[in-house]
């Protein structure tokens, strides 16, 4: 599978037709495009260049361009709620991924972050993530193979608890990062703060206010972190047409809160800050009430994963033959002029 040039057999292709509707194939020889609208020979599009427009049987036209990383996350399958682009690319930023770090990840629910984190590690950095579902982490593995058209060699993901895996899994002050998208991440910081290297970062993703200010006072207890800094990313897309230019109906606005802070070399004492004075006294019963801990966490039917989990499967295996077959010398080439 290829991500730029000129398309080949094994690469998706986003079709974009008349009424604006996208339909994304995998480049497979002898196959074709079927919609109401006509049909497409997938040969036809072999050798042409990103962002060319092809004629289907009955003439109409469509747009045929490589689907970008935002344009999959938004439309694989789903077990569970997934970071969205716009947080992801924070937590690209703000945690400062790099191409040969350690990165680990928890949990990794459908696998949205993990393609992510994987596009930024590159070949020599390695993602250890961490799944308390089985289920959850079967459909993150076919969504991601899906993808790439093949399982990342760099990547391991583990089925259990992070406070249990995390010690077994990962040597002590040998992560350069670790990203939690849990419900209670207060419940595994000291197991992050062994595996993290002094300076390295954390990142929590965060869903609820209560659930930010309980992260965040843990934190601050352990004294091996700096003062965690918290923050809401919100995009607001523009209408641009002429002389009609608006901002749009709707926006994506909070999706969740990203708290970070950075390791402490091993027996530092952060300095205090002199803050204003305000409400910080409160019991663990106090937090408890309004956390999802006594709310309850609201997950799908197992009906419903089990059918998630068999799309995903199906759409992996399916990128997996396409990008083999792809990949296969050709037995005609090889074969001795007469």
């Amino acid at each position: 599978m290829s991500f730029s040039g000129p398309f080949r057999l094994g690469d998706k292709v986003q079709l974009t037709g008349p009424k604006a509707r996208l339909h994304t194939i995998i480049l497979e020889s002898g196959k074709v495009f079927h919609s109401h609208r006509g049909t497409i020979d997938h040969d036809a599009l072999v050798g042409l260049p990103d962002g060319s427009v092809v004629t289907n049987s009955t003439g109409d036209e469509y747009l045929a361009l490589r689907p970008l990383l935002n344009d999959f996350v938004m439309s694989m399958p789903r077990g569970a709620a997934i970071i969205y682009p716009k947080d992801a690319a924070q937590i690209l930023a703000v945690g400062d991924i790099f191409p040969g770090a350690t990165v680990v990840e928890a949990g990794v629910g459908s696998g949205a972050l993990s393609l992510w984190l994987l596009r930024a590690l590159g070949d020599t950095g390695e993602l250890k993530s961490f799944e308390r579902r089985e289920e959850f982490a079967e459909i993150a593995q076919a969504n991601v193979t899906n993808f790439f058209g093949r399982r990342p060699e760099n990547w391991s993901v583990t089925v259990g608890d992070l406070v249990e895996a995390l010690p077994q899994t990962t040597e002590a002050a040998s992560v350069d990062r670790i990203i939690l998208d849990m419900l209670a991440p207060w419940e595994c910081l000291d197991e992050c703060a062994d595996a993290l290297k002094s300076g390295g970062v954390l990142v929590c993703y965060i869903a609820t206010v209560t659930q930010l200010s309980r992260v965040a006072e843990a934190i601050r207890a352990t004294g091996r972190f700096t003062d965690p800094q918290s923050a809401e990313t919100m995009v607001r897309g523009w209408h641009v047409e002429g002389l009609a230019v608006r901002p749009d109906h709707r926006m994506v606005a909070h999706t969740g809160f990203l708290l970070t802070a950075r390791k402490l070399a091993d027996g530092t004492v952060l300095p205090q800050l002199k803050r204003r004075v305000s409400k910080t006294e409160f019991s663990d019963a106090d937090v408890e009430l309004w956390t999802p801990g006594a709310l309850g966490d609201r997950t799908g039917s197992d009906k419903k994963l089990r059918k998630t989990a068999r799309a995903a499967r199906a759409a992996a295996a399916h990128s997996v033959a396409a990008n083999a077959e792809a990949e296969a010398p050709d037995p005609e080439s090889d074969a001795p002029a007469n």
